[in-house]
């Protein structure tokens, strides 16, 4: 897998092997990328990549611009890898191995960009949402990046909708911050 931009274009990276991963597809990562620099600048901007896999998308935010990355990775062989990746890339991300929910729970970071692409049937997404909202982060300028089916019905938590992106069965669903009255 290559990054798609930025000043680490066309550097490889490895993927992890399995049926359960599924890397962005570079088109996707190209929209999502072109889709958040039409609506912010990424100097000195943090991106997290929640549910990281081969990290392909946190790289890919440095590669852009972004000052840097926080990474969560459940499955130990995929972090490993993740690390790898970031050895041979030669940068020093942040990262977290452990629980997506719980690390977020923990955490007192506040995002620029959070990236949620979690296993797409295990109802994740408003759970995430949920926590990043209550516990508040998300800078006030900032953006949620949803990948996920087509057919997924996602309770948004009173985030907005800024722009939604089809791509065959797949969706990206960029929000920010809704009215503050809508909080839980």
């Amino acid at each position: 897998m290559q990054i798609t931009g930025g000043y680490l274009k066309s550097r490889k990276i490895n993927s992890p092997k399995g049926t359960n991963v599924r890397p962005t597809l570079s088109q996707i990562r190209e929209s999502v990328f072109s889709i958040l620099k039409s609506l912010m600048d990424f100097e000195g901007a943090l991106f997290l990549d929640a549910f990281a896999g081969s990290g392909i998308m946190g790289f890919e935010a440095i590669s852009r611009g972004f000052e840097n990355t926080v990474f969560i990775e459940k499955d130990r062989k995929t972090f490993f890898l993740l690390k790898e990746n970031a050895v041979k890339l030669e940068l020093n991300p942040i990262f977290y191995s452990g629980d997506t929910k719980k690390i977020l729970e923990k955490t007192d970071k506040k995002f620029d960009v959070i990236y949620i692409d979690p296993p797409y049937r295990e109802g994740l997404y408003e759970i995430i949402l949920h926590i990043i909202k209550q516990k508040s982060l998300l800078h006030p300028e900032g953006f949620v990046v949803l990948e996920h089916l087509k057919e997924t019905k996602i309770d948004f938590c009173g985030f907005n909708i800024v722009k939604q992106k089809v791509y065959g069965e797949k969706t990206i669903t960029v929000l920010n911050i809704g009215n503050q009255d809508m909080l839980f």
